[in-house]
Formats: C-alpha cells, sequence, structure tokens
C-alpha cells in the first residue's frame, strides 16, 4: 500500500464515540481502522485542534510498532510537509508548529512506513485557527435551561458575513459542526445548530465561530462559551443583592447567591436572556458555597428577573433554581411622580393608610418601595382620573412595622423593569395605639395619644411648682424677720439655744439641708438681737432668702 491511501480493506472495525451527533465537521476523533497488515494511523492535536493564532499546536500520529519513519501531510498535497522518525520506545511521532498562523489551518493526514510498506492514510484533522477578526455571539432558544433528554437549539450570529458558522463542543468529548450563515433583513448573519437530547451525564459547553467560506479553518475569535442547565432536584440556592432591589445608573450591581450544600460551582440565569452567566464557586467558609456575579455599572440591560443554580463540576445536572429576584433601574424614564398619604403622615397603630402615586405622564404601572427594605416592590396597575395617572397603595390597618420612608415610581409594561425617577421621600410615622378612642384622622397632631398629652402637660408644670413654692418660702422668711425684731432677754436666749441644741440632737438623721436651714436661721436671729431696735427700720431681707435658698 502506498502513500495514495489505497490498500486492502478487510476485517473493518470503527469506533467512532457520538453516532447520534450532528452530520458536518468533526474534530479531535480518534478512529481506529483494522485493514490489511499495517494498522491505520490515528492523528490527534494537543492541546487542541482549534487553536489561536500565534500559540504553539502539536500534532501526534500513531502506528504500528516498528515504525520506520512517520509523515504529515496537508490538504491534497502529495508531498508531506514533514518527516519525523518515531520516539523510542514507542510506536508514534510528534509534529511540532510553534506559532499557529493561517498558512498552518487545513486538513491534516499522516501515514507511516517500515519493512513491509507504507500504511494507509488517517483519517481527516481539520486545524482550525482562530482569532482573525471579532467573535459572534451564541445563544439558546428558548432558553438554555433544558429538561433532560429534551432537545434545544443553538444560535451563532454576528454582523459581519464570512459564509460560514463552526460550532464547537468542550471539555470531555471534542465534537464540531459547521454550517453556511444566512442572512437576516437586518443585516444580521446567523446559523441555527440542533443539538439533543441532552442528558445530564455530560458537560454540555458550546463556543462558535465566525468563519470564511473559501478559507473555512480560518475563523474569529470564539464566543463566549455557552454551558446548557439541566436542572434537579437538588437543594436550591439563594439569590440576593445588597443594596436592594431598585438599582441607579452608575452604581455597580453584584449579584450573590449562596447555599449551605457543598456545591462546585453556580450558574446565574436572567429570564429572555438566551445564555447562561457563570462563575466558578467560592468556598469562604466550611459547608457553605457561595459566589458573587459582579455585573458592572448598571444599565438598562441589566433590569429584569434573575435566578441561580448549584451544580458539581462532572455533571450538567443542577440544583433546583433559586427563588426570583427582580433587578429594577430607576431613571430610565424622565417623568418624577408625586406620593402623598391619606389622613396625614402622622397616624396611629390600628388606622387605615392610602399611599397616593401619581403622575401626569402615560404610565401603566406604579411601585412602591419602602427604604430599607429588601422585599420585592409593590405593584399596581395604573387608573386614569382627572388627567392623572394614579395608583392607591392601601395599608389596613398600620402597625409600627409600616412605619419608615416610601418613594414611588412608574413604568410601562413594554418594560416592566426599568423606572422613572423616585418621587420625593415620605415618611410615615405611626405610633402605638393605647386602647381607646383614636384621635380623628384629620388632625395629624393629636394622633400621638393621651399618655404623651399628659406625660407633656406634668414636665411643664414642674418649673411653675418650683417658682411658686420659692414665692411662698420667701414670702414666710419675710413674715418671720418681721415678728423677731425685739431683743431676746439673755435668759430666754439661753433657752432659744439650748431649745435648738436638743432639737438637733433628737433628730441626728434629718436631713444635711434641714439643719443647714436651721443653724442659718439661729444665726440670723444672734445677728437681728444685737442690732438695736427701732420701729422705722425694716428687717434685712438678704439673710432671710439666703436662709430660704438653704431650705429649698
Amino acid at each position: 500500500m502506498g502513500p495514495d491511501g489505497k490498500g486492502i480493506s478487510s476485517d473493518v472495525q470503527v469506533q467512532i464515540s457520538h453516532k447520534d451527533s450532528l452530520p458536518g465537521l468533526s474534530l479531535h476523533q480518534r478512529t481506529r481502522v483494522q485493514a490489511g497488515p499495517l494498522l491505520k494511523p490515528t492523528l490527534w492535536a494537543e492541546p487542541d485542534s482549534v487553536m489561536p493564532r500565534g500559540q504553539p499546536v502539536t500534532l501526534w500520529c500513531q502506528g504500528s510498532p516498528g515504525a520506520k519513519e512517520y509523515r504529515l501531510n496537508q490538504g491534497t498535497i502529495i508531498a508531506p510537509r514533514y518527516k519525523e522518525k518515531p520516539l523510542q520506545p514507542g510506536n508514534k511521532a510528534k509534529f511540532s508548529i510553534t506559532y499557529m498562523t493561517e498558512h498552518d489551518a487545513g486538513i491534516y493526514h499522516c501515514y507511516y512506513c517500515n519493512p513491509t510498506g507504507w500504511s494507509e492514510r488517517s483519517d481527516p484533522l481539520e486545524l482550525v485557527v482562530t482569532g482573525s477578526f471579532s467573535k459572534p455571539s451564541l445563544s439558546a432558544l428558548p432558553s438554555p435551561l433544558v429538561s433532560s433528554g429534551r432537545n434545544v437549539t443553538l444560535q451563532c450570529r454576528s454582523g459581519q458575513g464570512f459564509g460560514r458558522f463552526l460550532l464547537t463542543k468542550e471539555k470531555e468529548h471534542r465534537l464540531s459542526w459547521a454550517l453556511d450563515s444566512q442572512q437576516l433583513p437586518s443585516g444580521q448573519f446567523l446559523a441555527l445548530f440542533p443539538v439533543g437530547p441532552v442528558i445530564p451525564s455530560h458537560r454540555w459547553m458550546f463556543r462558535c465561530y465566525n468563519c470564511y467560506r473559501d478559507m473555512p479553518y480560518v475563523c474569529s475569535h470564539p464566543s463566549n462559551a455557552l454551558e446548557l442547565l439541566v436542572p434537579g432536584e437538588f437543594g436550591k440556592p439563594s439569590l440576593l443583592t445588597q443594596l436592594g432591589p431598585i438599582m441607579g445608573y452608575g452604581q455597580s450591581l453584584t449579584l450573590q447567591c449562596h447555599s449551605d450544600a457543598n456545591y462546585d460551582r453556580f450558574a446565574l440565569h436572567k429570564e429572555v436572556r438566551r445564555d447562561l452567566l457563570q462563575s466558578l464557586v467560592l468556598q469562604p467558609q466550611v459547608w457553605l458555597s457561595q459566589t458573587h456575579f459582579r455585573l458592572g455599572t448598571v444599565s438598562s440591560s441589566h433590569g429584569g428577573r434573575y435566578r441561580c443554580y448549584g451544580g458539581y463540576k462532572l455533571s450538567s445536572e443542577w440544583s433546583a433554581p433559586s427563588d426570583p429576584l427582580d433587578i429594577l433601574v430607576a431613571g430610565w424614564l424622565s417623568d418624577r411622580p408625586s406620593l402623598s398619604v391619606q389622613p396625614g403622615p402622622r397616624v396611629a397603630s390600628g388606622e387605615n393608610v392610602t399611599l397616593l402615586c401619581q403622575s401626569q405622564s402615560q404610565r401603566d404601572t406604579f411601585l412602591l418601595s419602602k427604604e430599607g427594605s429588601a422585599d420585592t416592590p409593590l405593584r399596581l396597575r395604573s387608573d386614569h382620573q382627572a388627567q392623572q395617572y394614579q395608583a392607591e397603595f392601601s395599608m389596613s390597618p398600620v402597625t409600627s412595622a409600616h412605619g419608615g420612608t416610601y418613594r414611588c415610581y412608574s413604568s410601562r409594561s413594554s418594560s416592566a423593569f426599568l423606572l422613572s425617577v423616585p418621587s420625593e421621600p415620605l415618611e410615615l410615622l405611626v405610633s402605638e395605639s393605647s386602647g381607646g378612642t383614636s384621635p380623628p384622622p384629620t388632625e395629624p397632631t393629636s394622633t400621638a395619644g393621651p399618655k404623651w398629652y399628659w406625660i407633656g402637660v406634668l414636665v411643664a408644670m414642674v418649673p411653675l411648682l418650683s417658682l411658686f413654692l420659692f414665692l411662698l418660702l420667701q414670702h414666710w422668711c419675710q413674715n418671720k424677720g418681721r415678728t423677731s425684731g425685739a431683743v431676746l432677754d439673755p435668759k430666754d436666749r439661753q433657752a432659744e439655744e439650748g431649745r435648738q441644741m436638743d432639737s438637733q440632737a433628737a433628730a441626728p438623721d434629718a436631713p444635711q439641708d434641714v439643719t443647714y436651714a436651721q443653724l442659718n436661721l439661729l444665726a440670723l436671729r444672734r445677728q437681728t438681737s444685737a442690732l438695736p431696735s427701732s420701729p422705722s427700720e425694716e428687717p434685712p431681707e438678704e439673710p432671710c432668702v439666703y436662709a430660704a435658698l438653704a431650705i429649698h
């Protein structure tokens, strides 16, 4: 048998994986055919048969033991491009390409010889070089979420029309399919690849490329990876955002997916979006797995409903979905609705309250959010009244938990996750009811309840009562001073001093301020007895005031 590939064909045995895969281009398949005295060689590429421009690649050709020389042909050229001796010990040869370019892309065959003759050619290996132009997009129709055993369609799309698209399945089993592109009325180019049935025992990871029709092995940069997800019955994770569900333009959006289960990875899915965002999991704590999906600066494209899934590395079967998380983008619509409250911003617990959101612009929906709450905002359809679009949010009856700061937004049904500018904040104050009749709702100032009213009255009366006692005591001191103007007899003074000493000894536990007042009063009496008695003199007021202050 010579290098032209002709030879004896007997006892042919072919082993090809994925026999039910799509027809088309087949890369990196190892096929062994027993034909004649020499084994048909096997040709494969490492690390891959689809390589970026400028990267090295190695082609391996494996034949029968005892081979003297291996040859590698490119395309339809009869003359071999490479000749190599087999590695010792072994039955294969190594062909190295140190820098991949467009000239290295194409179809390759290998064959070998031994003392009895030449083997037939290996099956073709199609070597593709990528990175020549911008990448296309890859999405799943209708969704990358696929029930086990179902089929799905993958759409490769680009604004550049080079004539052909290449789809590759990555990870364990490297397969590829090629289709001619179709042009849409919009000027876009696409190809639709049917895939399935999808089973969870394999990873279904895909990329696609845009390629020249007349140079089918020179292609674009790869699309973003797309993995099909098969939802399972594992415990669902939790999805949350620390900044709340309503985001403003320019903020940084990060979604956290976490679970108590020991998942290896998480996937984030947005409804209507036809690709699946993924991230490897971080495990900061034992038995707690989580990851953060950093989605960048908020724009209108971030609005939507999200779910996340947990999974394991070696399977496409994932957990049950998390509860949905709606991300709303404020500021998309230019109007600013107004927010008011009835009966007023100060109410008692148990009353009925209505928050009214209004806009002069035609709007389909109004939303009400509470500051600091992670709950999804309340949403009501608008009602057109008196040249205003409005919605009434009722709270019946209110409790202290309803207190807080509220804002409202408007939106259109065509873009439910894109909102208007927020209304001015409205603070609702809810006081606890004492169980009696609540104050009339039209009098917000009296809705605080009788308990607080009487406390205020008592606080206001304290300084008035103190002033009254002070004036009364001062008046008493003045009268007392007038009656004690006469000079006491020395014997009477000694008796008075004895009575004062006896009184002090009889009450050792009396307060110190009272004793101080008594001593000052005694000193006052001594001073007044020493003064000359005159019917026209008034007793001095200052010592009396001093005594009164000491008693006080």
